[in-house]
């Protein structure tokens, strides 16, 4: 591969992954549920960045195949950006597993409330204080 050919593909590769990582308003809603205590850490940013340094392998460790197949071809030219696309892709994992997990502990309490409207142990008023403060428990945007 010619220098101009690599330096194109450098190019592309760099205007394609950017370097976005989660939005002000995913970071301020993850950092709630980590102080709620309901935020899941898969993966470490630390150790995604880390890896980056190795060819392809903050892209691997953060589920991005196509990504570190890229950085395993544009070594290495791609530990620019891989440390920072690790870093970037284990937190936004961190985020999706974490709000799937707030959806499942919001479904089960809402699933015990059901119950005991069902099983008449509250009334419907007290079903719908307790629904709402459920509903605003798990709401995080």
């Amino acid at each position: 591969m010619n220098i101009r050919t690599m330096l194109g593909v450098l190019v592309a590769t760099l205007f394609c992954t950017g370097c976005d990582g989660l939005n002000s308003r995913q970071e301020a809603e993850l950092r709630a549920m980590e102080s709620d205590n309901v935020a899941v850490k898969e993966k470490s940013p630390g150790t995604g960045a880390a890896l980056g340094i190795l060819p392809g392998c903050g892209s691997f460790y953060t589920r991005q195949w196509g990504m570190g197949i890229v950085d395993l071809i544009t070594w290495p030219f791609s530990i620019l950006w891989d440390p920072i696309s690790g870093y970037n892709g284990a937190k936004e994992l961190n985020y999706d597993v974490s709000r799937e997990n707030v959806k499942k502990l919001k479904k089960k309490e809402m699933e015990d409330l059901d119950q005991k409207l069902e099983g008449k142990k509250i009334s419907a008023e007290e079903y719908a204080l307790q629904a709402r403060k459920i509903d605003k428990k798990y709401t995080y945007d």
